[in-house]
């Protein structure tokens, strides 16, 4: 069951309001991009908010178009759901509006079989396209020690990275058919890395590892890059491009980007963050940033 809840989603709905005025100005409606699609939920807001405006829905994972197309069913043909990665999409037309919520969904994280937590035992998989590319269980043992140090240390900006990588290189094999290894495995050698009380804190001594292996798995930040290098030419003059991150290597490549892009104009000069309530009703809004950029003229 892919039942997600949006975060930030009173945030998202102000931040694109003006999305009404600039459908005025286009007869015919307008086009929102959602490169994120998940199960819909930021989608049907908006779609809710603004009947003006069309749909594109983008999104690599099976079970996640499954559950839009759901969720997007009462919008009829203003929705249109396309299997891709985001960096890969071409618009046909430019977009009135454009959002994307990045990182992990809660369902993907709550099926063990997906391979992206320790909280239930899964396979090293970790691919947010489940039928093409590496598994984290192949990178572990493709990669040298050293690089594996670099990786854990780079993308999950984890102190104890080479006696991570050494534990990790000492008790492999990870992708042995004949020896399946799971996500239980890893967290449970990972925290045997950490001192004893060190292992007592609010944050799981593995969380750093694996966010730093889900991202390699799915090269995150070389396909935020790169998306971030386009996206402004998918934006009509007076656009909005919203971006949701969940860590700070990501949130570092948004700022820098909507800083330095000469075609954007910042609307938040700092990020938008749950209040408290949102906070504790939705664990997963604490770390989230939301970011906003125009289109300039």
């Amino acid at each position: 069951m892919f039942a997600h809840q949006p975060v930030l989603a009173d945030a998202v709905l102000a931040s694109f309001a003006p999305v009404e005025t600039l459908l005025a100005e286009h007869s015919g409606g307008g086009l929102l991009i959602d490169c994120t699609l998940g199960g819909g939920g930021h989608s049907a807001l908006l779609l809710e908010a603004h009947p003006g405006l069309r749909l594109i829905g983008l999104d690599q994972d099976p079970s996640a178009r499954t559950a839009a197309a759901e969720r997007l069913a009462p919008f009829g043909d203003r929705v249109t759901i396309v299997a891709t990665n985001f960096a890969d999409h071409r618009p046909s037309e430019p977009a009135l509006a454009v959002l994307a919520d990045l990182g992990v969904s809660s369902p993907q994280l709550d099926v063990a079989g997906r391979g992206f937590s320790f909280r239930a035992e899964g396979p090293l998989d970790m691919r947010m396209n489940p039928e093409a590319g590496e598994t984290a269980a192949a990178l572990l043992d493709r990669l040298e020690e050293g690089a594996l140090a670099d990786l854990i240390y780079g993308y999950g900006e984890e102190r104890l990275s080479r006696r991570i990588a050494r534990r990790i290189k000492e008790q492999g094999p990870w992708n042995d058919p004949a020896r399946p290894r799971t996500t239980a495995e890893l967290a449970w050698l990972v925290g045997g890395c950490y001192p004893p009380a060190a292992r007592r804190g609010r944050l799981h001594p593995a969380t750093r590892t694996f966010q730093a292996l889900r991202i390699a798995v799915n090269d995150e930040l070389g396909v935020l890059g790169r998306w971030l290098e386009q996206v402004p030419d998918w934006l009509r003059p007076g656009g909005l491009l919203g971006v949701i991150s969940f860590h700070s290597l990501e949130d570092r490549l948004v700022k820098t980007a909507f800083l330095r892009d000469e075609r954007l104009e910042r609307v938040t000069r700092k990020p938008l963050v749950a209040a408290a309530e949102e906070a504790e009703a939705n664990p997963r809004s604490r770390s989230a940033k939301f970011r906003v950029a125009r289109r300039r003229p």
